[in-house]
């Protein structure tokens, strides 16, 4: 499926379980800017939603609830995204407004979370930027959980670039990728079929893509 339809499905899957201030916060609060985000630059990054909540609830320093535009959320990584607009709502605030925001996000930061601003303006007019940052940011994280394991260089790099596009790999993709030749690329992928680490996805005799293994432990996907 395309945007549209996965954007759809994502978003109806997280207001049906959701009740009371939850699922008003995410009626009201997750509007242009949030989409356009999830548009230009999430999807075009990943081609999934898997493991973003919109509008994720949050403990606030003072005791309440607090709503961050997207949390991504698996084992070990926790990254707020934000998304700020510009306007005289944001030119009128007073001095402990904008301290009390700053205290927020160090809150944030002191819990654990990894913590990424975009203003409205970059994600319209430089949105391959802003994909480059989210990119770079979880790529980071995924890049210390590859290095653990006893892959090499070549390997590490077809696993992270099936992994950030989130669905199968063709041969022909990853020498592009590299800039092997064919020969190259097959032996690589056939040392990560043998490890577990991708698996046919179709083709039998000729392999035509491939997709994660049940090894990789799917940080992004």
């Amino acid at each position: 499926m395309g945007f549209e339809e996965e954007y759809q499905a994502f978003l109806n899957s997280h207001l049906q379980v959701r009740t009371g201030e939850r699922l008003r916060r995410l009626q009201e609060g997750h509007d242009q800017a949030e989409r356009l985000f999830l548009k230009k630059v999430w999807w075009p990054s990943f081609y999934h939603f898997q493991y973003l909540h919109p509008e994720y609830e949050v403990d606030d320093f003072k005791d309440g609830k607090r709503y961050l535009d997207f949390a991504y959320i698996r084992p070990g990584i926790r990254i707020c995204l934000e998304i700020d607009g510009y306007g005289p709502h944001l030119k009128n605030i007073s001095r402990w407004q904008f301290s009390d925001s700053l205290e927020r996000q160090n809150q944030l930061v002191i819990d654990g979370w990894t913590v990424i601003r975009f203003s409205y303006d970059q994600v319209k007019e430089k949105p391959r930027r802003c994909q480059q940052i989210v990119q770079q940011v979880i790529g980071r994280w995924l890049g210390d959980e590859l290095d653990q394991t006893s892959l090499t260089f070549l390997e590490k790099e077809v696993l992270r670039l099936a992994i950030r596009k989130g669905e199968t790999i063709s041969p022909i993709e990853v020498e592009k990728y590299l800039k092997l030749s064919d020969k190259t690329v097959k032996k690589v992928l056939s040392r990560l079929v043998d490890k577990k680490m991708l698996m046919p996805a179709s083709g039998i005799k000729r392999v035509r893509s491939y997709r994660l293994g049940d090894r990789v432990k799917h940080p992004i996907r």
